[in-house]
């Protein structure tokens, strides 16, 4: 990413498109809340968006959707095709051992974006994740996995970046990766687990693990089990989780590395 000051308007607007987007059809006070933009000010983004035709208004309540315009914003977008197809087989066998959802999530730009997931597989969700939801990065075990695998150059440009989005969730994660040594010690335990997830179309509900996905020594994604906070300690979790997530994670790194791929098509 080159260097310099993001424009904010911009940002803005992007994290409300997104707020939108996963909540589907949603009130303003909700998209505030969930883009963290003062309310005035999404109320203006949200009158721009819809003059643009990338959100209509429901005509019986006060929510915005998104319209078929937002599938203009990927065209020329090639995905992660050879990922997705190599993940899906053992996500799904994942799922009907362990029976909790599994998604499949790589990295953009400040987010991680889900590419495939069970959700739809199991009665043990509160909504299914298609395709395209967004996490934080920073607030996600699937985030948190990643950077803590990445070269050590690559990470310190990216939490220099998220510097540029401060908050209070993202500060302390950046100052435990600085200077706590987060990544080593996500390294030894080969998972991240992260509680009562906030980002969810149901805040506090479910908690998740994540190992990441590693072809050679660099991450080119994770595999997030999320399950109900209410019905599984995290002791709990991580015994009967972590090591069947990470023999699904090994056996589709050897599945991508004995095929003929094109890494830049699988490395954002």
């Amino acid at each position: 990413m080159e260097k310099g000051v993001p424009i904010r308007s911009l940002s803005r607007g992007i994290a409300i498109l997104q707020a939108i987007n996963r909540g589907g059809a949603i009130s303003m006070m909700e998209i505030a809340r969930t883009s963290g933009v003062p309310y005035p000010t999404a109320c203006r983004i949200v009158q721009t968006l819809m003059h643009e035709g990338l959100i209509e208004r429901e005509p019986s309540r006060k929510r915005y959707r998104p319209t078929a315009m937002v599938q203009t914003l990927s065209h020329g977008f090639q995905g992660h095709g050879l990922l997705v197809q190599v993940a899906r087989p053992h996500i799904v066998e994942l799922t009907r051992k362990l029976v909790w959802p599994i998604s499949l999530v790589t990295h953009v730009g400040h987010s991680m974006v889900i590419r495939d997931s069970t959700h739809a597989l199991t009665a043990l969700t509160f909504n299914s994740y298609f395709p395209g939801f967004t996490l934080p990065i920073l607030e996600s075990a699937a985030g948190i996995a990643y950077i803590g695998y990445l070269p050590e150059e690559e990470r310190s440009q990216l939490l220099s970046t998220l510097k540029l989005l401060p908050s209070k969730v993202t500060t302390h994660m950046i100052d435990l990766f600085e200077n706590s040594n987060l990544s080593d010690k996500i390294r030894a335990q080969g998972y991240v687990t992260r509680a009562y997830n906030v980002f969810t179309s149901n805040p506090g509900k479910t908690s998740s693990i994540a190992v990441p996905i590693l072809v050679g020594d660099r991450p080119v994604g994770a595999l997030t089990l999320a399950f109900f906070a209410s019905s599984v300690k995290m002791s709990d979790a991580v015994e009967q989780f972590a090591q069947p997530l990470k023999d699904a994670a090994r056996a589709i790194a050897a599945d991508l590395s004995s095929a003929s791929f094109d890494r830049a098509a699988i490395v954002i």
